[in-house]
């Protein structure tokens, strides 16, 4: 279990490798093992990843995990404002509490918990995965029709290749990487790893935004008081967790925005939300962390697998010859409950180490940003890599998606609902087929579970409607930070005509296909088009305001590109393509370490002693880590053969290529 929880604490903070990928090298270690030993290696790694990733999410604005996303909203404004420390002491309390209600209650709920589970079907599931969304959307960001239509664009997004139901392949556009479903993990870190590692390199600023002596005033104590005095928002976000994680499908990837939502509509006092209040990440790592013990019960009880890992935990659990079932709650109930205190033990010991150490990844926010961008483009990079499909097209939609979250978090577009779409996207539309198919139409709206739930879809806009006018008429004349809020209608403009155009194209090509492949598209692209036309039209009215100001259309758009910086991030843009070209030609070991060789002496002005060195470190990591470690299968460039002739026989030619 220790072994275990080490593994997975590096897993969970490194963005890009995640708990998932933990299991699968750790599982040919578990053939010869017993039980036991096997779920606590396994179980020891697969608690404490929604606990570690809190790391990326506060210090750099990165999703260590999918389940860390709703952190960042109110974290990483907290480290920016040098309150890192108190983040920290908050996130790992509340995970701790999180991990061991969500065992407790595994515990209790395994013979009871079958009318839970068969009640949701495909309705049910749908109508809470659009819950979900609209909750996010209309929540993160100062506009609701951005957030609901960034929300719709990750839906599209997420038809992208083979069609459910008939091979058919949508928007694919000729284009062999288009095949299947763009991967998840290069969008989310092109989203908000480029964007943030932009800010900090074209501003030459550090992540936090004060002196370093004002720390003092953080600490770790001071975010273990915050998550006791808020204690039944905790609770209340824990049982979130443990119950959401329990349907199969959803778990980690929705319940942390349902647990912010939550947060959000359930305080009074809620105008703080998004830039650096403390409840919105005592909320998500609460409810995180708890979805572990509930997805565990139907994997155990059921053969029901309710995310990925638990299904690799159900792979191992068949493994050693144990079946799901009855038998595990009866006659090898002791393994079950050796699961429960495994989760337990775990998630404490995981909450204690870093509490140790936080204090000193605290101090990160105050380092010189050019020293953590190189660093951290290496581990982006490689984490789009391993994270895709293991081939250019993945570093590509990395750099796609890095423009379009730069562009979105400079014109206050938010970005999590986009994240969300992508991620639900699958599950919305395979729900609402077998929704429509099962019911013959649409008469499942009448279930009373669905009517419910779409009662809370209105009552959440109804309350985020009135919470955005009344943040709008405090804070009127004032610049908002946090995520969604920024303020560029130049810029905005230009995102919302290019919406349009994504939204009307794709609309008219889902015309020439059969229904059930064309259904789900048109249903996103209509509504898409109509509240792009209506956010174009309040851009364009901020347009003219600044236009009152100043009568001279080329101060405003040259305003507007200095606002953004739009030149330096260009010329950011350009290094990162550079990457992947040369990478064609070089391969990955020899051109990051080069990229981090030239960024530090040429962008960053640091020494060559330090350029080296920094180097020598990133390529002994993509060597001895990603190659010999992880058996990650590296690029073949242009030049690896004619090299190979070179070179005599017994070369180690993996130290290159």
């Amino acid at each position: 279990m220790i072994l275990g929880v080490f593994i997975g604490i590096w897993m969970g903070a490194v963005p890009g490798l995640g708990g998932v990928l933990g299991m699968i090298l750790l599982l040919p270690f578990t053939f010869d093992m017993e039980p036991v030993h096997a779920f606590a290696l396994l179980l020891g790694l697969f608690a404490v990843t929604s606990t570690s990733d809190t790391i990326a999410s506060v210090m750099l604005g990165i999703p260590g995990t999918a389940a860390s996303q709703a952190t960042i909203l109110d974290g990483y404004p907290l480290a920016k404002k040098g309150q890192a420390a108190r983040a920290f002491g908050a996130a790992f309390t509340v995970s701790a509490f999180g991990g061991v209600f969500g065992a407790i209650v595994l515990a209790i709920s395994l013979p009871i918990i079958t009318p839970i589970i068969t009640s949701f079907g495909s309705p049910e599931i749908f109508m809470l995965a659009i819950l979900g969304l609209v909750m996010v959307g209309s929540l993160s960001g100062g506009s609701i029709n951005k957030g609901l239509l960034a929300g719709l664009l990750g839906l599209l997004i997420s038809t992208i290749g083979s069609a459910q139901t008939v091979a058919i392949y949508r928007y694919t556009f000729n284009t062999d990487y288009l095949l299947d479903t763009l991967p998840l993990i290069p969008c989310v870190l092109g989203l908000f790893a480029i964007p943030e590692l932009m800010e900090l390199s074209i501003k030459n600023i550090s992540i936090a935004r004060i002196e370093n002596i004002n720390t003092k005033n953080s600490r770790i104590t001071d975010g273990i008081k915050d998550a006791v005095r808020h204690w039944w928002l905790a609770t209340r976000c824990a049982a979130i967790g443990t119950y959401i994680g329990i349907l199969p499908g959803l778990g980690a990837a929705i319940v942390d925005w349902i647990a912010y939502g939550h947060a959000v509509q359930s305080s009074k006092d809620n105008e703080n939300f998004g830039k650096g209040d403390i409840r919105g990440v005592i909320a998500p790592e609460a409810a995180n962390n708890a979805t572990k013990g509930g997805a565990l019960i139907p994997a155990v009880a059921f053969g029901i697998p309710g995310s990925l890992g638990t299904a690799i935990l159900l792979g191992a659990l068949l493994m050693v010859g144990l079946l799901p079932g009855p038998d595990m709650l009866t006659t090898d109930l002791h393994i079950t409950f050796s699961m429960v205190w495994t989760l337990v033990f775990a998630n404490l010991l995981a909450a204690g180490l870093l509490m140790i150490w936080a204090n000193q990844v605290a101090k990160i926010a105050f380092v010189s940003g050019h020293l953590i961008v190189p660093g951290v483009i290496l581990f982006v990079f490689m984490g789009a890599w391993l994270g895709g499909d293991v081939s250019i097209g993945s570093w590509i939609t990395l750099l796609i998606f890095g423009i379009l979250g730069y562009l979105m978090k400079v014109s206050g577009w938010a970005r999590p609902p986009l994240v969300l779409g992508l991620i639900l996207g699958t599950i919305v539309e395979n729900r609402f087929l077998l929704s429509v198919t099962a019911h013959d139409g649409f008469s499942w709206l009448a279930k009373p579970l669905v009517l419910f739930l779409l009662g809370l879809v209105f009552v959440t806009l109804y309350f985020a409607i009135k919470g955005v006018r009344n943040q709008k008429s405090e804070t009127k004349d004032k610049e908002e930070q946090g995520e969604g809020r920024a303020s560029n209608p130049v810029i905005s403009s230009i995102v919302s005509v290019a919406l349009i155009f994504i939204f009307s194209i794709a609309f008219w090509i889902a015309l020439d296909w059969p229904s059930e492949v064309g259904l789900f598209p048109l249903i996103i692209a209509l509504p898409g088009i109509l509240i792009t036309l209506l956010t174009t039209r309040s851009d364009w009215k901020g347009a003219q305001k600044l236009y009152q100001l100043n009568p001279k259309a080329n101060a405003i758009i040259r305003e507007a590109i200095d606002k953004a910086y739009l030149n330096k991030a260009l010329m950011f843009i350009l290094m990162l393509l550079g990457i992947i070209i040369f990478t064609l030609l070089f391969g990955q070991k020899i051109i990051l370490p080069i990229f981090v060789y030239l960024y530090l002496t040429c962008w960053g002005s640091k020494s060559r002693v330090l350029a080296i060195t920094y180097s020598v470190i990133s390529w002994a990591l993509l060597v001895l880590f990603y190659d010999r470690i992880i058996n990650l299968a590296f690029y073949m460039p242009i030049i690896q053969k004619p090299i190979e002739e070179i070179l005599p026989n017994n070369f180690p030619i993996w130290l290159l290529f």
